[in-house]
């Protein structure tokens, strides 16, 4: 029984850290942008755990109270593909700010001539990171992009998949981490947003509900400039799994051709 008992809470362990997958250095939905040769988009997103994991889980330190600053710069190769680069910052309690890594996106989009039903795209992400903040330390991301407009709302779809290329996690396989935002123009400055992220687990093998991550971001966008974009949100968990408090913002700044 003792044994049994031991079997048990190792099993436990390693579900809270399977689960535990949501992206803390970029909290955000994809949606349909492109960019044409010579335009650039910087962006900073800037994040912090409010109620987090206070434990180490393998390498993995406690998430509670971390603060992450992220820079990706994505720049036009045609009018519809791209590609981006992204530095990953973080900084733990009685820490200074520290590297964590770095990833490469190329971004594919439909070209809306083609006259789809919706605004379709394809984002692949290569990440490289420091264990301290990823037990996996090199990963890869396949984001499609699904759109929708409907008079002033805005809907985003993207069935996310995951799966480590080294360390613990490359015995899983693929993991599906679906996305979803809807937004409201309210103004042409400010549109309310409510967003939606979840980890369920492995493909053909989801996580029982309660260590699944489920999570509601409710927050909005405000443009300060023509060419500058606000983002922000308060995210909340709504499984004991992942982070139960999260504080998210993100600027965005478009410059080059026709800016």
């Amino acid at each position: 029984m003792r044994m049994r008992g031991v079997y048990i809470l190792s099993f436990l362990a390693c579900a809270a850290v399977l689960a535990h997958a949501q992206d803390p250095f970029e909290i955000h939905v994809y949606e349909y942008e492109t960019l044409h040769p010579g335009q650039f988009s910087l962006e900073t997103h800037l994040n912090y755990i409010g109620s987090g994991t206070k434990n180490y889980e393998g390498p993995v330190a406690p998430f509670q109270d971390q603060f992450h600053a992220t820079v990706e710069l994505t720049g036009g190769i045609t009018d519809h593909i791209s590609i981006g680069f992204m530095e990953l910052n973080a900084r733990r309690p009685d820490h200074s700010l520290q590297y964590a890594g770095w990833r490469v996106l190329p971004h594919f989009y439909v070209p809306e001539a083609w006259h789809w039903p919706v605004l379709a795209g394809l984002v692949t992400e290569f990440s490289f990171q420091n264990t301290i903040y990823e037990e996996n330390s090199r990963r890869v991301e396949v984001r499609p992009i699904l759109e929708k407009t409907f008079h002033k709302f805005q809907a985003d779809f993207n069935p996310v998949f995951e799966r480590a290329l080294h360390g613990p996690g490359t015995q899983n396989g693929w993991n599906f981490e679906p996305a979803a935002r809807i937004a409201y123009e309210a103004t042409e400055r400010f549109s309310p947003s409510l967003e939606y992220y979840s980890e369920l687990g492995s493909l053909f093998d989801f996580l029982p509900l309660n260590q699944q991550v489920h999570q509601i971001l409710p927050g909005g966008d405000l443009k300060l400039a023509k060419n500058l974009l606000w983002s922000f949100g308060v995210g909340i968990g709504t499984t004991p799994a992942g982070e139960r408090l999260v504080y998210k913002s993100r600027f965005e700044f478009t410059f080059g051709r026709d800016h």
